[in-house]
């Protein structure tokens, strides 16, 4: 254990480790899906509403925490005290409890399925699940080649939202596709937004995570143009008739969007410093995304 780790109170290490804030990027994709369903049929399932929530959520977790198993495996997380793994000692443990989140995410899932007699919402988040273990399970690990954030964009964009629209309506829509592009965006967002401040670790394994392969001043500039393209998205969608102009909501985001990129500009170098704008990247996330649905709700 480090002089730093010694340094830090265990309880703010198991919050660390848990990332409360992250598991709005569960939640949106179904609550984007749903106000899309409620905005084109007037109808929204309660149960099957807060069944998703509860599903998505432990789906998450299974990942998070077998992100911390598998990058164990890999050495990656040598430096990182509020790894599950390193916080427990017990690999082994935390597997099998990632486990068991992702078996009770999917039984919710299978209940879903069975209130509607029908499959496809399973055949949907298998996919997803699927698409969650390549980022970070062997052999694939192919967040280590820098396409995570790929990934990320069908995961929990066009997969994550139409699940959760077909969850609702049983069947499938131009807008709530529309939609679903920039959930993935602003998702695979706090993901990049991860890698800013692990590039000495992410070299030392032999990850290539898309800051490594830009640099920090590079990938700072790509950042801008990503967080800003949400906003022209939501725009056109409205000019176009696809969302009703309550959706540009959305954009009372854009004070948490200019924080992100001011931060990042300014610090992308130095890892102690913008080592917490994932969680900036999280509040973009979480309130463009929450206005977005609520702007379908109005609308």
């Amino acid at each position: 254990m480090t002089q730093n780790q010694i340094s830090i109170p265990k309880n703010k290490l198991w919050l660390a480790a848990i990332k409360p804030p992250m598991y709005s990027v569960a939640i949106m994709p179904i609550w984007v899906g749903s106000a899309v369903a409620f905005a084109e049929t007037k109808i929204l399932n309660p149960t099957i509403f807060s069944i998703f929530i509860a599903a998505a959520i432990l789906i998450l977790a299974w990942e998070n925490i077998s992100n911390d198993v598998f990058d164990a495996e890999t050495g990656i997380d040598k430096n990182k005290h509020h790894s599950l793994v390193n916080l427990t000692g017990n690999k082994q443990l935390m597997f099998w409890l990632g486990n068991l989140c992702l078996g009770s995410g999917l039984l919710g899932i299978i209940a879903i399925a069975l209130l509607q007699q029908n499959p496809t919402v399973i055949g949907i988040i298998l996919l997803c699940c699927g698409l969650g273990y390549m980022y970070q399970g062997p052999p694939f690990r192919l967040g280590y080649q820098g396409l995570g954030e790929i990934l990320c964009f069908f995961a929990f964009g066009p997969l994550g939202t139409s699940a959760a629209y077909y969850s609702q309506t049983q069947t499938w829509s131009i807008t709530n596709l529309a939609a679903s592009v920039i959930v993935g965006i602003v998702t695979s967002l706090v993901l990049f937004c991860s890698h800013f401040h692990q590039v000495k670790d992410d070299i030392a394994a032999g990850k290539r995570s898309p800051i490594v392969r830009l640099g920090t001043q590079t990938g700072a500039k790509v950042l801008v143009w990503f967080t800003a393209s949400i906003y022209p998205f939501n725009l056109l969608f409205v000019l176009l008739g696809i969302f009703p102009v309550w959706t540009l909501l959305s954009w009372v985001s854009l004070p948490f969007a200019f924080k992100l990129c001011r931060h990042v500009l300014e610090n992308h170098n130095q890892p102690d410093k913008v080592s917490n704008c994932k969680f900036i990247a999280v509040a973009v996330h979480f309130w463009s995304c929450l206005l977005l649905g609520v702007g379908f709700m109005l609308g």
